[in-house]
């Protein structure tokens, strides 16, 4: 799947920050979010890219992608579990 396609209900724009805020602001994002819906990750902290796997298998969410361009990292994030 290219998630770079899909269209996020909610941006969250992460730049600048590093463990563990972009994870807590994104399971308080997707708490928000109804079930289904995805969520769109912004971030240069290149942990976000295992951080944010590992927190999806931990809170059954789907981790829809993972997409680099340069020191920029986009994660797409769908609602499954409790968030």
């Amino acid at each position: 799947m290219d998630a770079s396609n899909l269209r996020p209900a909610r941006t969250l724009d992460m730049s600048g920050s590093f463990c563990p805020v972009p994870i807590i602001e994104t399971a308080k994002a997707v708490r928000a979010l109804p079930l289904g819906e995805v969520l769109l990750v912004i971030g240069t902290d290149p942990g976000i890219e295992s951080d944010m796997a590992a927190w999806c298998r931990a809170t059954k969410n789907d981790l829809l992608g993972v997409a680099r361009d340069g020191r920029v990292l986009r994660a797409w994030v769908r609602k499954r579990g409790g968030g």
